[in-house]
């Protein structure tokens, strides 16, 4: 099973908390798949997955997620862990 990975930044911005885990700059693309809804709604109403392709890649690695404002950054770090835990184990 893959390490998950640490959170890199936290920041609060309009109606989401953006926890990011992975450096936006190393991904050639980034996107936000429907796939990811299910999974990362089980843990969060309301969150979303952003994923990105590695430059010269066709592999994809959530870079980071978003959760409602409202939950707080200390919760959003928590609810973030666990969805990307969920969808990378």
């Amino acid at each position: 099973m893959a390490q998950t990975p640490d959170v890199d930044m936290v920041d609060t911005a309009d109606d989401y908390i953006h926890v990011r885990f992975r450096d936006p700059d190393r991904y050639a693309e980034i996107r936000t798949p429907d796939w990811a809804d299910q999974p990362a709604q089980s843990v969060s109403e309301g969150s979303q997955v952003r994923t990105g392709r590695v430059d010269s890649t066709d592999d994809w690695e959530i870079t980071s997620v978003l959760i409602e404002k409202h939950v707080g950054e200390e919760k959003a770090r928590e609810q973030a862990r666990e969805i990307v835990e969920k969808i990378e184990s």
